[in-house]
């Protein structure tokens, strides 16, 4: 064999041999996971203090669920801050943001107005609405199902008088005259400190809602007609309040589908209460007993003539059968039916 092909043929070799190892060795680095150093999450630590656990704007009533304690930094510590152990986070339930609070961020107790305090309507009310109270019995006060933050239907009872000419019963209704009312306090009255050093408030006899001016004007007349009763509303109502104020046309949906528009209209109609599409309840759909109508008054008769002196006379029964008028060119009378 010719001395230079065994030359070429070795020298191939070792080429194929040292790029077969350099290859290998390029895959097992690329697939060799490179161990880094990780950082562990820094948890702060020092005293507990109450956070927003969402955004809270102005006007929000305080609830259960509306913030939290958060371990904080000792050195970033506020005396306006609420500490675990000398705050009561039960106390806090039911006051007014009188300043926007976001969410994570420390509750202070400038943010806040306790019931009782000046300005705590002010900064409950939303702009253009205004603060009624309604009378309500010492029992649904004290029940202790309606807090401040909450929504209600209002509902009217009266009974209606009877008109007709027979002795029945009065017809006896309720309607719900008012839906979405947000309660924004209950009870006579608050006293600035209880024997613990609490506010506590006394009684259940009225109760403040959040109304339009044309609202407030509907209730003040209500009061005068009978008696008013309160009904919790559920929290998914508000999905079939904004069905409901869409089929009416008093919101608009926006056209281009942005979420803030939307957002801000669900939160429109979640705010506003309703005095439209109101239903009612008579006495017949509770009992087959009871008037479901008030009957017409009879018509009036001409009145008796005076009696002669010896003379007895009997007075003549009023008819109250139905009538037909009779057009005879330009004169009309009338005749009744049975008659000839």
């Amino acid at each position: 064999m010719d001395v230079k092909k065994v030359a070429l043929l070795v020298a191939a070799l070792l080429v194929a041999g040292v790029t077969l190892f350099m290859a290998k060795n390029m895959f097992q680095q690329a697939a060799a996971p490179v161990a880094q150093a990780t950082t562990a999450p820094v948890v702060p630590t020092g005293p507990e203090i109450l956070v927003a656990t969402r955004t809270l704007p102005v006007g929000t009533i305080i609830s259960a669920d509306s913030f939290r304690y958060q371990p904080w930094p000792e050195d970033l510590i506020e005396n306006a801050y609420y500490k675990k152990g000398e705050a009561d986070p039960a106390g806090l339930a039911g006051t007014v943001v009188r300043s926007p609070v976001s969410a994570g961020q420390p509750l202070t107790k400038g943010a806040l107005v306790q019931p009782g305090d000046r300005g705590f309507l002010a900064a409950a009310l939303g702009p253009g609405m205004r603060a009624v109270t309604i009378p309500i019995t010492q029992e649904l006060g004290n029940s202790g199902f309606v807090f401040p933050g909450d929504r209600i239907d209002l509902v009217l009872t009266q009974q209606v008088a009877n008109t007709g000419g027979d002795t029945g019963s009065a017809l006896r209704t309720a309607e719900t005259i008012i839906r979405n009312l947000r309660v924004l306090a209950k009870g006579d009255r608050v006293t600035s400190e209880n024997a613990e050093g609490k506010r506590e408030i006394i009684g259940g006899g009225i109760i403040t809602v959040e109304v339009t001016p044309k609202i407030a004007e509907k209730i003040a007349v209500a009061r005068t007609m009978g008696e008013l009763s309160i009904v919790l509303r559920s929290i998914a109502d508000n999905a079939a309040e904004l069905e409901r104020a869409i089929a009416s046309g008093t919101v608009k949906v926006p056209a281009n589908g942005d979420p803030a528009a939307e957002k801000a209209m669900m939160y429109q109609v979640a705010s506003r209460p309703s005095d439209t599409d109101t239903t009612f309840v008579v006495g017949a759909d509770v009992s087959r007993f009871q008037r479901r109508s008030v009957p017409r008054a009879a018509p009036v008769g001409p009145a008796p003539s005076a009696a002669s002196p010896g003379t007895n006379l009997v007075e003549p029964q009023r008819y109250t059968g139905p009538v037909v008028k009779v057009a005879r060119g330009n004169l009309v009378t009338e005749v009744k039916i049975g008659d000839k």
